[in-house]
């Protein structure tokens, strides 16, 4: 039987999407700011651990008051991965930019009524019982947060920049933990540490409504994405039914067919996000609590970090462009696998220098991996599954590291062993390394089932002839391996007595 192959049309220079610059930097400053707003109560939260145990578990131990805390931060996690499967198909079915608008609107106003909850002290049980429940809230909201928002930022991206443009979203986070660790330290100077404790630990929370109301703003004026207009045209095209059915693959088909992608997902996520927790939330606790120095005192030298982490990040984002995404989550994995017993042997050393240098190469590690994380992940999957599949991936890998602060506060506690955190780091650098091997080079690549993107019409043109180029090197490989094929197959025919040509 002869088949019939499927008539696929050329493409052509009309077929690139030229990316408008204001629209592309619009939709970075919306989806950062987002992002921001996330991280922005998570670097509040981490840096008033101390004061929140105080107030929501104050029959505990210190040392459990801490636990108690990080593990109010933890346990949201377990809601994360209902919270992306929830966005992720609505955002596959009525687009990107509505969704993002719901979780800040969500995440805002959650953030916002932590600062409202009265102390154990005023309601006893109930108040950690509210806490959990806002806790629990913002992490429905972020399960569908982040990945909607790297999603937004890599279809908005022209090809050749989407590693350098990526790179602005945790750029976002990192400012977002910055601002919330800079109000926690000028509030509790400002008013002293007995007035923190009473009532000026809500006034951090209490700033995240007026965030949200502007980022929920600067979303919902932006379009929708290139890459989801085109799915959303071909359906109409083509299929009006499938236009109101949303997507039609379920996550088994999903982890089916692109087992591989998910499992990349994964271990990018966890590499990423264990080192990201363990430095940024844990670690002011851990110099506070374990090293004792002062909360103000470890707080400034994180302040510090993450201010150099800033100017790292972009540039992460932009070598990836050049060089590719593989090579920074490999390095980045050796140099954690490495570097960490050392790193925390300058923390642990007691010298002011030393410490920042030890926690300074654990933030250039961390740049390697959250340079390239926000390009990389929507790269993984076809646009029709792709909010689907990464959030349900992202935050399944997330519920895992959200457990960080917690597991290594336990460690340190059980075991009295301060290195207990390099040994956690370590155990993690082999899934990013092992991750960084198996996944696919898709710097310069475009997007799964979308068309190329550009700046502007001469890099189209350039795009286009790399793309022609690349099928007549692939029309090339084909070639030389039917002549090998037909080589074999002459052989083994000469071997056969009855087998003529």
């Amino acid at each position: 039987m002869k088949l019939r192959r499927k008539r696929v049309k050329p493409i052509g220079l009309k077929d690139v999407t030229i990316i408008d610059d204001a629209r592309l930097r619009k939709a970075i400053t919306a989806a950062s700011l987002g992002n921001a707003m996330e991280w922005f109560d998570f670097g509040v939260y981490g840096f008033v651990a101390y004061a929140l145990g105080q107030v929501f578990f104050p029959g505990a131990d210190p040392g459990t008051q801490m636990i108690a805390a990080l593990a109010t931060f933890s346990v949201p996690f377990l809601i994360r991965p209902l919270g992306g499967l929830f966005f992720g198909s609505l955002g596959d079915k009525y687009g990107r930019q509505k969704i993002l608008s719901m979780t800040i609107i969500i995440m805002s106003v959650s953030t916002f009524c932590i600062g409202l909850i009265p102390s154990y002290n005023s309601i006893g049980i109930w108040a950690p019982i509210l806490l959990l429940l806002c806790k629990m809230a913002q992490g429905f909201s972020v399960g569908g947060e982040y990945t909607g928002a790297s999603i937004f930022v890599a279809e908005y991206s022209p090809d050749r920049k989407r590693g350098f443009m990526g790179s602005w979203l945790d750029f976002g986070s990192i400012a977002g933990f910055v601002l919330g660790a800079g109000l926690v330290v000028l509030i509790s100077a400002v008013i002293g540490e007995a007035s923190f404790l009473d009532w000026g630990w809500r006034i951090p929370f209490f700033v995240a409504l007026p965030l949200g109301i502007i980022g929920l703003y600067l979303r919902h004026a932006l379009e929708e994405t290139p890459a989801f207009q085109q799915h959303v045209d071909k359906l109409e095209q083509g299929d009006r039914e499938g236009l109101a059915d949303g997507p039609k693959v379920s996550f088994k088909e999903i982890a089916t067919k692109h087992w591989k992608s998910l499992l990349a997902c994964v271990g990018l996520v966890i590499a990423t996000n264990v080192t990201y927790y363990m430095l940024l939330t844990y670690m002011p606790s851990y110099l506070s609590h374990n090293l004792h120095y002062s909360e103000d005192h470890g707080v400034m030298i994180i302040i510090a970090i993450m201010l150099g982490m800033l100017f790292v990040q972009p540039v992460m984002g932009l070598m990836s462009d050049k060089f590719g995404r593989r090579p920074f989550v490999i390095i980045g994995s050796i140099a954690l696998l490495t570097l960490s017993i050392p790193c925390f042997m300058l923390i642990n050393s007691g010298v002011m220098g030393l410490i920042f240098a030890g926690l300074l190469i654990l933030a250039v590690i961390l740049n390697s991996f959250t340079g390239v994380m926000a390009s990389s992940l929507p790269a993984m999957f076809p646009t029709h599954i792709r909010y689907s599949a990464l959030a349900s991936a992202f935050n399944i890998s997330v519920l895992i590291a959200g457990l960080t602060p917690t597991a290594a506060a336990w460690l340190v506690e059980a075991t009295s062993n301060l290195y207990m955190p390099a040994y956690y780091l370590m155990v993690v650098a082999v899934i990013g390394l092992v991750t960084g091997i198996m996944m696919k080079e898709t710097a310069n690549l475009p997007l799964r089932g979308a068309t190329p993107a550009a700046s502007d019409m001469a890099e189209a043109k350039e795009i286009l002839q790399e793309h022609h180029d690349n099928i007549e090197q692939k029309i090339e490989d084909i070639n030389d391996q039917i002549t090998e094929l037909e080589a074999k197959r002459s052989h083994l025919i000469n071997q056969h007595p009855r087998i003529n040509e």
